[in-house]
């Protein structure tokens, strides 16, 4: 058995982005916690994926798409989880995009589309589950911020910037929300290894320059992330708010590593 307040049994969790890489770790994680879980994402295919995954684990799946820019998508997707579960306990918004260009090359579009998605998309769900969470007197906000909300990546301008707002947005809703006992908190994630960049941390100058950077001298695995997840999720949290918790294997602690 493990300790009773990381116990998830009874609660409802939406994870944006829940059908991919860190976001799809994260719904299987908080599944096996004892959550019940709304994946979503825009691909119904990969929705329908991730929640045979979780009935798998045992706990029920709602299968709705949405989009973290459409604010009406959002409102559906809240009304449909409550319709079907009564409420919500927890959000956790794993949405985001990221491009590499070095920044007197940018396009504004590009610039726009990365802060539209990475900050705007997160105000969005923030204020449309943020609602229903303050009226009910309870909720779990995860944001997911990264180790450039704290230093450059190099040619990430857009995506460092993007994700030092987000820490940012997390604390200032934390202290808003703090009254009505929803805590909103972050994850920032060292490097993971996930299918879309693998190439890059495999056979790149980049990615050797990331594990020379890390402590732990090896990538994450994403299911790492789950028990932070779990966590902050939990009542065992309950005066844990406004924090970016970071899980990066040593990164930002490290200086010199050998």
């Amino acid at each position: 058995m493990g300790h009773p307040s990381l116990e998830l049994t009874g609660r409802v969790a939406v994870v944006i982005g829940g059908t991919s890489g860190i976001g799809r770790a994260l719904s299987i994680g908080l599944a096996q916690a004892g959550a019940d879980i709304v994946p979503t994402g825009r691909r119904s295919e990969l929705i329908d994926e991730v929640a045979r995954e979780v009935e798998g684990a045992g706990r029920r799946a709602l299968r709705v798409t949405s989009d973290i820019l459409d604010v009406p998508s959002l409102e559906a997707l809240l009304d449909a989880t409550v319709r079907a579960w009564g409420k919500v306990d927890i959000l956790v918004n794993c949405a985001g995009i990221t491009k590499r260009v070095p920044t007197l090359d940018m396009r504004d579009e590009d610039w726009h589309a990365i802060m539209s998605t990475n900050v705007t998309g997160a105000l969005n769900a923030s204020r449309v589950f943020g609602r229903h969470m303050v009226e009910r007197r309870y909720g779990r906000i995860i944001h997911i911020a990264s180790l450039s909300s704290f230093v450059a990546l190099y040619e990430v301008t857009a995506y460092a910037a993007s994700k030092a707002a987000v820490a940012s947005l997390t604390k200032s809703l934390a202290v808003e929300w703090a009254a009505y006992n929803v805590c909103v908190n972050a994850l920032a994630p060292g490097v993971f290894r996930t299918a879309l960049n693998s190439e890059l941390l495999d056979r790149t100058d980049r990615g050797h320059e990331f594990l020379l950077r890390t402590p732990m001298k090896r990538f994450g695995r994403v299911e790492e992330l789950a028990g932070a997840a779990v966590f902050l999720a939990s009542d065992a949290a309950s005066y844990v708010t406004g924090e970016v918790l970071v899980v990066d294997g040593g990164f930002l602690a490290s200086g010199v590593n050998q």
